[in-house]
């Protein structure tokens, strides 16, 4: 009973933690709420007023948020920083209230200067955000200059709150987030098999929801990558070790992502186009609706349940024999002559499974440390050695500092701090005409619009999702109003499971963000004996008031128009794309060695930039729906193009520390004509009088000396070398159609 009860709990915890990578917004929103419950208790028993209550909240909360630096030590500097900016931005604030138009001057310079204090790094946007939050209490509670004493010391409670909360309560470390990440990546890992087993067994009614998990699976492990590439650096002991991690990380990445198109290749007997995988909504072909039928299907869906229960073992414990020898069965499938009798595209399917098993090992082993070896089959033993080779190949290397990136001669910071100056000044003005009391809600609406946004379609998405989000809870806060009444306790504690969820939620929907602040300040108002109906439909009017003064902000004055940073990240992910692929194809022809982890980490970011960016133009509430297929489109061909990349520098490094695995001068050919497309494209989407021509021509496995390529399935890597080239030629000359770049007429 007892294993049972054990081993549902471990279900639950790795669902727990692929939902959320690194228990990051869970430990965000139990970080803020104990910040906040603690000064309450600390400033409950000194009987101090309700104002102060509210004031010491969010204080404690703005103090615990704002802070988003990852180390410890640099984390209590910009919290003790923090305090003393705290009391200078409320006791301005007291001192301004009166002084209707030099208050309102000193809040926009203030907001300025927050704004442009984002160009130092993580504490100065911390301390920034701080000084902005300050100023705003001071506004909401109505501080005057004889109250600033009593502030003072709550202010003080609260930041000595939000340490103990931060440094005790909730303690957090690289090492422990960098691990939760390594066990999110394997629950998503696992998630992502079982979906792919489903794939597999799809009937023709079920296969479009069965791909969609996939391609959703595929994501959520790229994602899950992504953040724990972010956070290596500081997670690990040394610089060896994180590009060891990376490294395996990489692998069980490409190893899933192949074997995915794999199955699909299974499904419809020929080969499946990587775009399907990557491209929401693309059309199914006929013969991938049939499921598979094959004498040696019960075997592959034993191996591929077999292989999840590999990935969630690596977690550690006490793995047995049986999972030995499952494990070496596995990993026998690299070789050919252990492959059981089945068609060409289902024995390609059992390889990728021992390729998957593989890449699973050397996560266990970077993650996990040495296994025991004493059950190991031959084709296991020589998979350590190839891995061991591997580990021993990886040089350390320092990413060098990049500057920030300038737009028109000036910084995103200072463009930001114009653009936000002149949106909070538009929305004083106009708030003070809808209330002379509660005009900062359109200043703190103008504000928020502008924060992790780069484009006036950002803006434009952001403000609509402020706007709807407010709307709900202004309807959630007139009922929770009405049945709180004066139960003060009971109001505070509904506002501190309302600020859990703004916290737990907010890197998943703005709009749900949205909605849990407005109702936690609907309970604010009934703390201070100042709700109404009207007061809450007065902060729609100064919500849409404030994003509305953004988006006109953003749109005239020294405006960064969305297609213009689209085309501004496009051009960077091509770039970053012909980058990999060239340090890729020269290394595999016999070139030196490249940082080609790092290469191909700065094309996930660059992609991970451009899909953000895109988001303007796919939303559901963009009415030219043509240039949202385009954009989706684009973006999924670029995806397909990165993976393949990706693949190309996973073999490349092989090369140093597999003998069997020979360079090839001849390959260099077929890569120079990729990346000539790929800085093509990227040099049209520049300036489209650009006089630069793709290439067109045979494929890529012709290029190759007539005769000299006869190689088996797999059995030599210039065979999948080539596979992922000509894939990454026709992803690349795929591009040019919907970006409008002229592709020649091939010649007869």
């Amino acid at each position: 009973m007892s294993t049972t009860v054990r081993s549902v709990r471990a279900r639950a915890w790795d669902r727990v933690a692929a939902s959320d990578p690194g228990l990051l917004r869970l430990t965000a929103g139990l970080r803020t709420v104990s910040a906040i419950a603690l000064t309450l208790l600390v400033l409950g028993p000194l009987r101090v007023g309700v104002t102060h209550l509210v004031a010491g909240a969010m204080a404690a909360m703005a103090a615990t948020f704002a802070i988003r630096e990852k180390q410890p030590a640099r984390q209590a500097v910009t919290l003790a920083l923090g305090l003393p900016v705290a009391l200078a931005s409320v006791s301005l604030g007291a001192l301004l209230n009166t002084r209707v138009v030099t208050g309102d001057l000193f809040f926009v310079a203030l907001i300025f200067c927050a704004v442009y204090g984002r160009r130092f790094g993580d504490r100065g946007t911390a301390l920034g955000l701080i000084a902005f939050q300050t100023y705003f209490v001071s506004l909401f509670v109505r501080a005057s200059p004889g109250g600033l004493p009593g502030l003072y010391g709550t202010i003080a409670v609260a930041f000595a709150c939000a340490a103990t909360a931060r440094f005790v309560l909730v303690r957090q470390t690289s090492a422990g987030i960098l691990d939760r990440l390594r066990r999110a990546f394997r629950a998503r890992l696992a998630q992502l098999i079982d979906a792919q087993v489903a794939l597999l067994d799809a009937g023709p009614d079920e296969v479009d929801k069965a791909l969609d998990a996939v391609r959703t699976g595929t994501a959520r492990l790229h994602e899950a990558a992504l953040m724990i590439q972010g956070r290596l650096e500081d997670g690990t002991s040394d610089e060896g070790v994180a590009r060891m991690v990376q490294r395996r990380i990489a692998d069980a990445e490409i190893a899933a992502e192949r074997l995915g198109l794999l199955l699909l290749t299974a499904r419809a007997e020929r080969r499946a186009d990587t775009l399907t995988l990557h491209l929401p909504g693309a059309a199914v072909p006929f013969t991938v609706r049939e499921p598979v039928r094959d004498v040696a299907l019960e075997g592959l869906r034993r191996d591929l349940t077999a292989l999840r229960v590999l990935v969630l073992r690596s977690a550690g414990g006490n793995n047995g024999t049986g999972v030995s020898q499952v494990r070496n069965r596995l990993l026998g499938y690299r070789e050919g002559e252990n492959l059981p009798p089945a068609p060409p595209a289902v024995q390609d399917v059992f390889r990728g499974v021992g390729e998957a098993a593989r890449a699973v090992l050397g996560l266990r082993i970077a993650l996990d440390g040495p296994q025991d070896e004493s059950d190991d089959s031959p084709a296991t033993t020589r998979s350590r050695e190839e891995l061991d080779a591997e580990d021993a190949a990886i040089a350390g290397g320092e990413d060098e500092p990049r500057e920030e990136e300038r737009q028109d001669g000036l910084r995103p910071t200072t463009r930001a701090a114009v653009q936000v100056s002149v949106g909070s000044a538009l929305a004083i003005l106009g708030g003070e005409l809808l209330s002379a009391h509660r005009w900062y809600w359109a200043v703190l609406a103008c504000w928020i619009v502008f924060i992790n946004t780069s484009s006036t379609g950002e803006i434009l998405v952001k403000g609509y999702r402020r706007v709807l989000g407010t709307v709900l809870g202004v309807v959630a806060g007139i009922g929770l109003a009405g049945l709180v009444g004066q139960h003060t306790w009971t109001a505070f504690g509904l506002m501190l499971l309302f600020i859990f969820a703004m916290f737990y939620t907010a890197p998943l929907s703005y709009t749900l963000m949205s909605f849990f602040v407005t109702a936690m300040i609907g309970l604010l108002y009934t703390l201070l004996n100042t709700y109404s109906t009207a007061v809450l439909v007065l902060r729609v009017e100064e919500t849409a008031l404030g994003a509305a003064c953004g988006v006109v902000a953003a749109a005239v004055v020294l405006p960064v128009r969305t297609d213009r940073r689209t085309n501004e990240l496009l051009v960077g992910a091509l770039e970053r794309l012909a980058d990999v692929t060239r340090a890729a194809v020269d290394q595999l022809s016999g070139g030196p060695p490249a940082d080609l982890l790092d290469m191909a980490r700065d094309l996930d970011q660059a992609l991970a930039d451009l899909r953000a960016s895109t988001q303007p133009l796919t939303h559901p509430i963009t009415p030219l729906r043509s240039r949202r297929n385009t954009a989706r489109y684009v973006v999924a061909l670029l995806e397909t193009c990165a993976y393949h990349a990706r693949a190309l520098a996973a073999t490349a490094e092989l090369l140093p520390t597999h003998p069997s695995i020979a360079a090839d001068p001849r390959l260099r050919g077929a890569g120079r004509r990729i990346v000539h497309n790929i800085e093509t494209i990227a040099a049209h989407v520049t300036d489209r009088r650009s006089a630069s021509r793709l290439e067109t021509g045979p494929s890529i496995a012709s290029l190759l000396e007539p005769g000299s390529y006869h190689a088996p399935r797999y059995d030599r890597v210039t065979d999948r070398v080539l596979r992922h080239l000509q894939r990454l030629d026709e992803a690349a000359t795929g591009l040019a159609r919907p970006l409008d770049v002229p592709v020649p007429q091939p010649q007869d």
